[in-house]
């Protein structure tokens, strides 16, 4: 039998508990303070690291008050082992989840930094979470006396009746980590599916990707079907890209002078447009001999596939005004049609001729032929 509790016993377990619980709220302040010039640097690893710990730290505290109390009173043996026991439980759920939070966090900033976007591939912080989690539960359950063996045979025998159950989402789930893995695609990539869908990668959860239309709608696309179809993607392996412009000017203009002339606009707006290459060497390259006028290439340097719409804009733009002070005709299309009845005659497109409008009446007029 234990002495009886006596009222210094209790003095001592309330300091200790009050101890505790001053303790938890100066560590709480002190991690705030940390978490503050934390976000003042650029890796943003130690702003996860501080605030999984604002989680465990007070509660480890309050945790070792309560345990120091404990050890202080003359408790019963039954007691003192069920006290000990359910702060044992608690610290390893308290350090369970913010081992949970810690790691996904690490994962998130890891794919964040990869993709150099504000969305993360969710599918490997959601994994992460759930494989920490169900080791932390297995570890509460053992600490109980609650022996783990026939749950994990049950889990082995029941997860081949779910894996059956669940054949879509387990495929979405693998095509997910295996997108993911080979680095097919990454958030904040542009890709272009063969059905039509473009636009760019937001997330990668366990059983979709979303992708966000330049219309800003978003697109859910189920990875097992986004792993099986054909697909472009205009980041990889590099996030620059080429524009090319056709133009056609007239067979009486100097090429020289027309080369010369949309080089230097080339130049003026890579070097002057939010988006373009600076260091683009102009290029442009006649090619064709048509109809009314000789074609030429015009390779513009683009900065990113959304940029393609503001930069080729600007260059139509600015190139139509320079021909237009530099005397560079742009020649329209133009067709004339010649037709002859009796002598020889000129008409003009769209004016039907008058022996075919004179065949037609008589097609019209006459009745049906006799026999």
């Amino acid at each position: 039998m234990k002495r009886p509790v006596t009222l210094d016993d209790l003095m001592i377990a309330g300091i200790a508990v009050v101890a505790g619980l001053l303790a938890a709220f100066l560590l709480r302040m002190l991690l705030r303070w940390l978490g503050k010039h934390a976000e003042r640097t650029r890796w943003s690893g130690d702003d996860v690291v501080v605030d999984a710990l604002r989680a465990l730290v007070p509660w480890a505290a309050i945790a070792g008050g309560f345990a120091s109390a404990a050890a202080v009173l003359p408790l019963t043996a039954p007691i003192g082992r069920t006290v000990n026991r359910s702060l044992t439980v608690l610290l390893i759920l308290v350090t369970t989840i913010t081992a949970a939070r810690l790691i996904a966090g690490l994962v998130r900033s890891v794919t964040q930094s990869r993709s150099g976007v504000a969305g993360s591939a969710t599918i490997f912080v959601n994994i992460t979470r759930v494989v920490v989690l169900a080791i932390g539960f297995l570890v509460v359950l053992q600490t109980l006396g609650i022996s783990i063996a026939p749950l994990l045979t049950a889990l082995g025998v029941g997860g081949l009746a779910v894996a059956l159950a669940l054949q879509d989402t387990l495929a979405n789930l693998f095509a997910g980590v295996h997108i993911l893995a080979s680095k097919t695609i990454q958030p904040g990539d542009y890709i272009r599916l063969s059905s039509g869908e473009e636009g760019y990668v937001v997330d990668i959860n366990w059983r979709n990707t979303t992708v966000r239309q330049l219309s800003n709608n978003l697109v859910i696309i189920p990875n097992a079907q986004l792993s099986g179809t054909n697909m472009t993607n205009f980041t990889r392996p590099e996030q620059r890209m080429t524009l090319t412009v056709q133009v056609g000017v007239g067979y009486d203009s100097d090429l020289d002078h027309v080369e010369r002339v949309t080089n230097e606009v080339v130049t003026e707006v890579m070097t002057g447009i939010t988006g373009a290459v600076p260091d683009h060497e102009p290029a442009v390259r006649f090619h064709t001999f048509g109809d009314s006028r000789i074609g030429l290439t015009v390779i513009l340097g683009v900065g990113e596939f959304s940029d393609q719409y503001r930069i080729k804009h600007e260059f139509i733009k600015r190139l139509h005004k320079r021909y237009r002070d530099e005397g560079i005709r742009i020649p329209s299309p133009a067709r004339t049609v010649a037709l002859q009845q009796g002598g020889a005659e000129l008409l003009e497109p769209g004016i039907p001729h008058q022996r075919d409008a004179r065949a037609q009446s008589r097609n019209r007029t006459d009745g049906p032929a006799r026999l």
